[in-house]
């Protein structure tokens, strides 16, 4: 049966069957409740305007709202939004069942999937800034049969319910810091399911309250539109040559022309030494790079660049989209592409330019191969209040939020 004539229940009942086989491949287990909730709901009656096709489509988010060129909200993609909700199950003790939840960003879909799990003891609380967007969800959680969802046009980064507590909250809008009114409303030992800009790159952070105190439990690759309202932060680009950009979300101080000028200089390729297989996992090879530079004393940016800069060879990132870079007076350098060889195998390597681009290269294979002959250690992200004293901070790589001061630590994996 082909997609153009495939119905709404095959279509919904394949797209699940790819999320389980998508969590396999990466060596995940999706919980029986989350594939339970996600074979319940059916998505596209949240897409009424997209074809059902494009609704069940495991990898692809769904747009709902545009200001210009800018997508400003949508229905998240499938798998990503079943691997939070796994995040959020495994990290509280029992599961979801009975629990009270605030989603901050509302789509509509996540809210019903939510509803699902927790069950008829539990709670859904919903809350967007955008009375578009909660009209709009509201109506879709009523036509699947949600009406119990409570939904709020609010900007959740004040309290949504004051003196109210939840069980999880779970933000789906990308977010530079933490709320203090997240912490606030969050239950003792509750969980915080966040997608949150940390050195420049988002990973969605499932972590636990002790106190003023939230310390991850797990961290998943993803992206997401960003927040709006009083939590929001905007991403600066920097461009360094024509297709090439660096991406800059604290407050680093770059002269971009002598970036520019350092990246015109001929291009100086190390190699780690290392043959990895194909599954290599390096998403937290780069929260590594960006905590040692950081810890070195250089400034930490992310690269991006267009494919066409990529083809003529002037930068030859490991990821276009982007990739961890330091910089410092004598050189400009980045994790590079990757050197594959005959048996399959890869190895990691870095790219500098400037006077200094030989050692600046060799600094950033010895960091990569230190992750490896640490055991491929994984983050772990401790928020802590703004004002928090420097010694009553965990051993890690400081990064200042508004709100928050954000400690980065590594353990095995």
């Amino acid at each position: 049966m082909s997609v153009e004539t495939a119905s709404g229940e095959d279509l919904h009942a394949a797209m699940v069957d790819q999320l389980v086989a998508d969590h396999m491949e990466k060596g995940l287990v999706m919980r029986p409740e989350v594939e339970a909730a996600l074979r319940s709901v059916p998505r596209h009656l949240f897409t009424p305007d997209a074809a059902l096709a494009e609704a069940y489509r495991a990898d692809q988010a769904v747009v709902t709202k545009r200001i210009g060129d800018e997508a400003v909200s949508s229905v998240s993609a499938p798998w990503l939004i079943a691997e939070m909700l796994g995040q959020a199950a495994d990290a509280i003790d029992g599961g979801l069942p009975g629990r009270h939840v605030l989603e901050i960003g509302s789509g509509g879909y996540n809210a019903a999937l939510l509803r699902e799990l927790v069950g008829p003891s539990g709670s859904v609380t919903t809350v967007d800034i955008d009375r578009e967007v909660t009209d709009r969800a509201a109506a879709c959680l009523t036509a699947a049969g949600y009406d119990d969802v409570v939904v709020v046009c609010a900007d959740a980064e004040q309290p949504v319910n004051p003196g109210r507590t939840y069980d999880l909250i779970i933000v789906t809008v990308g977010a530079w810091d933490i709320s203090p009114a997240w912490t606030a409303q969050l239950a003792e030992n509750g969980t915080l399911v966040v997608p949150l800009r940390t050195f420049g790159m988002t990973r969605s952070w499932a972590m636990r309250r002790t106190g003023d105190r939230l310390v991850s439990h797990s961290q998943r690759l993803c992206g997401f539109v960003s927040m709006q309202g009083a939590g929001a932060h905007q991403v600066r680009y920097v461009d360094i040559a024509d297709g090439v950009h660096l991406r800059l979300d604290e407050d680093q101080q770059v002269d971009r022309r002598a970036v520019g000028e350092l990246l015109a200089q001929p291009q100086t390729q190390a190699w780690a030494g290392v043959s990895l297989p194909p599954r290599t996992v390096l998403a937290d090879l780069d929260l590594w790079l960006a905590s040692r530079i950081t810890d070195a004393g250089q400034l930490f940016v992310v690269l991006t660049a267009q494919q066409e800069a990529v083809d003529s060879g002037v930068v030859a990132p490991a990821w276009r989209f982007g990739t961890p870079a330091a910089l410092n007076n004598g050189a400009f350098c980045y994790r590079s592409t990757l050197r594959w060889n005959d048996d399959d195998m890869f190895d990691l390597g870095a790219c500098a330019h400037g006077p200094d681009a030989a050692s600046a290269a060799g600094r950033m294979v010895g960091q990569m191969r230190a992750w490896l002959d640490s055991g491929s250690p994984s983050p772990v992200l401790h928020v802590l209040p703004t004002g928090t004293p420097d010694g009553d901070l965990p051993a890690g790589t400081v990064l200042d939020k508004r709100h928050s001061r954000f400690v980065l630590t590594f353990t095995p994996a």
